[in-house]
């Protein structure tokens, strides 16, 4: 039986537990443990001791159990069997993890369920050596990241949905909003997931949620984004969901050939849309009130005050509201005294003095400023 005489290990960054292949060893071998390792020496499936980074001999006075073999006749290097671990102690801080389906929870902010994805990664380092040969890697010959990974698994995307839906209640942020506080969030995850790793002998160093993300094509997803497009549509042109439904009825009203008020709303609509909506429409009883007031009320000829289309006085100067010119033709009261036309059927209301140019107003003969006949030439 060959002794091994050194016994060493250079391995990679990600694996954290190498198992020596040989179980050959002899008093006075040699063990060298680098500066970011540990060796853990087992015999009969238990573990011996632990040695820190060095060169170490095997001998009686670190191996207690060496002291049953060390008379036996082999030239003061008596062969034993025994397994030596050596630990990776570096941070490993690279390890990704993430959620393969997605969590469903629902929104406390806008109050529709989503599904949320999130994705991260996060550090360890082996803290007590021993503890983790036990309790994690058992009688594998390597135990690489990828264990770490695939063994809390579990328990961190666990500990991750129930984290982020707490976080979310507790705090009312919406989903869509959460990426604003992924610091916060790691944090949190991180301190309810410590305590796990530490009961296998391993330091959680860091745990970052890198995005929380929702799926595009999901058909909650794509109506709460729609109406919170809507929303911002509104704020920006500066009216609200009753307001919109108020025009929208106008809207109809107008289209709809059938309708009495058709031409009533039309117009209405079109004063609204040049105003401002929001003015127009300060609710939906006032907007359509505005719209009928316009349409049966006129200013005082006097004074200026809206009156009743068809009053005869204004009520607040007196003033006579009839309409004061009847046209000559068809007899229709046209109101105010600057009207050269008829509205109603277009007769010539003004002349003009082809002698003197004065303009004339109802239907002369004669110019009453120069006597000169009107009705010639006509």
């Amino acid at each position: 039986m060959a002794v091994v005489k050194v016994v060493k290990y250079n391995g990679g960054p990600d694996v954290l537990a190498w198992k020596y292949p040989s179980e050959a060893l002899g008093t006075w071998s040699q063990l060298i443990v680098n500066e970011s390792q540990a060796a853990v020496l087992y015999k009969g499936g238990a573990a011996m001791d632990v040695f820190p980074p060095g060169r170490h001999t095997l001998s009686t006075e670190n191996i207690p159990f060496l002291n049953k073999i060390v008379n036996m006749p082999f030239g003061g290097k008596s062969p034993f069997t025994a397994e030596i671990w050596y630990i990776n102690k570096v941070h490993a801080l690279d390890i990704k993890w993430g959620t393969q389906a997605p969590i469903q929870l629902q929104d406390p902010k806008y109050k529709v369920f989503l599904p949320l994805r999130a994705f991260g990664q996060f550090g360890v380092q082996v803290q007590d050596p021993k503890q983790f040969l036990t309790k994690l890697v058992g009688t594998l010959p390597v135990f690489n990241t990828e264990y770490i990974s695939d063994f809390f698994r579990g328990v961190y995307l666990t500990k991750a949905k129930d984290s982020i839906s707490s976080y979310l209640i507790k705090e009312g942020i919406s989903a869509l909003e959460i990426n604003a506080y992924l610091v916060d969030l790691s944090e949190h995850i991180c301190e309810r997931v410590s305590p796990t790793f530490e009961e296998y002998g391993i330091n959680l160093i860091n745990f970052f949620v890198k995005s929380i993300n929702v799926p595009e094509e999901d058909p909650s997803v794509q109506k709460l984004k729609d109406a919170l497009s809507k929303k911002a549509e509104m704020n920006i042109i500066g009216y609200n969901y009753t307001q919109e439904r108020s025009f929208d009825t106008l809207e109809g009203a107008a289209k709809n050939p059938g309708s009495a008020q058709s031409g009533l709303m039309g117009a209405g609509i079109g004063l609204g849309i040049g105003a401002g909506i929001g003015g127009a429409f300060g609710d939906n009883a006032s907007g359509l009130t505005s719209v009928i007031n316009i349409k049966n009320t006129r200013p005082c000829t006097s004074c200026g005050t809206e009156i009743d289309a068809d009053a005869r006085f204004c009520p607040k100067c007196g003033q006579t509201a009839e309409k004061s010119t009847p046209c000559p033709k068809c007899g229709v009261l046209i109101e105010g005294d600057m009207r050269k036309f008829c509205p109603d059927c277009g007769q010539l209301l003004a002349k003009t003095c082809k002698n003197c140019d004065a303009q004339i107003e109802g239907d002369p003969r004669f110019c009453p400023d120069c006597g000169n006949n009107l009705q010639e030439g006509e």
